[in-house]
């Protein structure tokens, strides 16, 4: 072969030309590399990297979520009107009662026969005032001595009432229907006027009593639907019957009342309850908790990547948090959001995103 080139010097010429061209080209190609590389090293030195997860704006329905306590619909505490013993217990606590059901009963002493001595005062009061009447129609007597008897016959009958009304305080009486709660005289006790003796409840229907913020209060109205949600996981339907004029001098929260049926008849007064009141549709995000963030000013919000690469902090209406996830609004309708390395970066800096799998 080499003899043959020997005899042909221009194809060794040719060769070599080829060799020393492929030598510049390579040379050319790794200079490229090098001026590459040293030009992208310095844009993404110092520059922090963090996961992103793209989240799209679903459509939730608005809650305000607060807690509250539960209570009787109607609670009253009956008292002795007058003195006495206590006679007899005519219903057990923790009972039934209708409404106008005696409950606990006085010794009645010497009020009958009170009443029996203003009913003669009564009658005879009556014959008085009945035959001065006909004596004035023939100017027998005067006018002054009329309505001195007519005088004595209206105190006779109001001093009738009070011994009446004494009489029937002996009987203690449910004034409506409900539960005999508690008793606090046993039999034989002797009372005096405005002793507490028992207490009735009604519980046929529920009150669920909360407190919620003066900038909430606004996105309330009366009837509007609420689901209370008990302590065991079980739900009652109730409806807002009451949201209180003024506010709070305290805390400067409104006192909400929310109605409840209870046909069952539950014992649920005394217990907590969360109200969860529905305010309308909104469009939100859904994210842990965790990825909350305050800014200077103590503001919630997150932190999030633009389409240059740079942080962006947005302030948040927290809707409503739960063992899931906490709904938020106010950031755009898809947003980049940074789940990794966001205590490290600040809004403004330039960063190198990645997006986790399956976001």
């Amino acid at each position: 072969m080499f003899s043959q080139l020997s005899k042909r010097p221009w194809l060794i010429a040719v060769a070599i030309s080829l060799l020393l061209l492929l030598w510049l080209l390579s040379g050319d190609a790794f200079r490229a590399r090098e001026q590459v590389g040293a030009e992208q090293a310095p844009a993404e030195m110092g520059l922090s990297k963090v996961q992103v997860q793209w989240l799209q704006a679903q459509p939730m329905q608005r809650q305000h979520v607060v807690q509250g306590q539960i209570e009787a619909w109607r609670r009253v505490e009956l008292r002795a009107q007058i003195s006495g013993s206590v006679t007899r217990l005519d219903q057990d606590k923790g009972s039934p009662v209708t409404q106008g059901q005696r409950l606990l009963s006085l010794s009645a002493d010497n009020r009958p026969a009170q009443v029996a001595k203003g009913e003669a005062e009564v009658r005879q009061r009556e014959a008085e005032v009945n035959a001065a009447q006909r004596l004035r129609e023939r100017n027998l007597i005067s006018a002054n001595e009329l309505a001195r008897l007519q005088s004595e016959l209206a105190k006779a009958r109001a001093e009738l009432d009070m011994a009446r009304i004494s009489l029937q305080n002996t009987a203690i009486s449910a004034p409506f229907a409900g539960i005999y709660d508690q008793r606090m005289v046993e039999l034989g006790d002797f009372v005096q006027p405005g002793q507490s003796l028992l207490s009735l409840v009604d519980i046929s229907q529920l009150k669920v009593s909360a407190q919620i913020a003066q900038q909430e209060v606004i996105q309330l109205k009366l009837g509007q639907p609420v689901r209370v949600e008990l302590l065991d996981g079980r739900s009652m339907e109730g409806e807002l019957h009451f949201i209180a004029a003024a506010a709070d001098p305290g805390s400067r929260s409104f006192r909400i009342e929310v109605k409840v049926a209870n046909p069952e008849g539950l014992r649920l007064a005394g217990a907590s309850a969360t109200l969860h009141i529905a305010t309308g549709e909104a469009l939100a995000h859904r994210l842990s908790p965790a990825l909350l963030s305050l800014d200077a000013s103590g503001r919630h919000g997150v932190k999030w990547v633009n389409d240059q690469q740079r942080v962006e902090f947005t302030p948040v209406e927290l809707i409503s948090v739960d063992n899931q996830g906490a709904w938020v609004s106010g950031l755009p309708p898809k947003v980049a959001l940074i789940t990794l390395g966001q205590g490290f970066v600040e809004p403004g800096q330039q960063v190198i995103s990645q997006t986790v799998e399956g976001s």
